[in-house]
């Protein structure tokens, strides 16, 4: 699935107020206000009375969110990364919105056609590589994605049970469609012996 933004990127206004945001933080909801991400990855979840997740969408680097464009209550806006990002007016002057627009849009479309795969193993491949092509990066043996999702994240975009992600991440590893990087024994550790961080994830080229 190509995920290539076929339009240019907003340029940002010449004076811009960026803010930073922790892992686990929620960008302010503002009624007449989006987020645009400079930097880092963000999930917009709602939830039901009895704390069902729904993912709304995953929104990183030149991606808006925020309050106006979704009409579910509740909503949150949770950081994944560290993030950094600066709020518009809907009324900005200079702001390319239809380009922003258009790309959360499709990014919509590629989420909503993912999870409605018949197979879990075919869409909980299709989303893995959805992400790293959004948010990881290629080396010579595939796309490598940082470990950005935790397995109840997964389950929670694909509306799956955290059992199912774990025993269908196993088939795909067995079926050498990913490697998996685990985190070396002993002390602390940033990288595995392969150089790749802990729990990372490598989707390989041939799929």
């Amino acid at each position: 699935m190509d995920c290539t933004p076929l339009l240019p990127l907003p340029v940002l206004p010449s004076v811009t107020k960026f803010q930073v945001f922790r892992r686990k933080d929620c960008l302010p909801s503002i009624s007449d206000r989006v987020w645009h991400i400079e930097q880092g990855v963000v999930r917009a979840i709602t939830w039901d009375e009895d704390g069902q997740v729904t993912t709304l969408g995953i929104w990183g680097q030149s991606d808006i969110t925020g309050k106006p464009l979704t009409r579910q209550h509740p909503c949150s806006f949770e950081c994944l990364t560290l993030v950094k990002a600066f709020s518009a007016s809907l009324d900005s002057v200079g702001y390319c919105w239809q380009s922003v627009l258009l790309r959360h849009l499709w990014y919509q479309e590629d989420l909503l056609k993912i999870v409605r795969q018949p197979s879990v193993l075919e869409r909980l491949a299709q989303l893995l590589h959805w992400l790293a092509q959004r948010f990881g990066r290629p080396v010579p043996q595939g796309q490598l994605l940082d470990p950005l999702f935790t397995h109840q994240q997964l389950a929670e975009i694909l509306g799956i049970s955290r059992v199912t992600v774990t025993r269908t991440l196993n088939r795909l590893e067995q079926d050498g469609l990913l490697i998996r990087f685990k985190k070396p024994s002993g002390r602390r550790h940033r990288q595995t012996p392969s150089g790749f961080p802990p729990r990372s994830l490598l989707l390989r080229y041939n799929r």
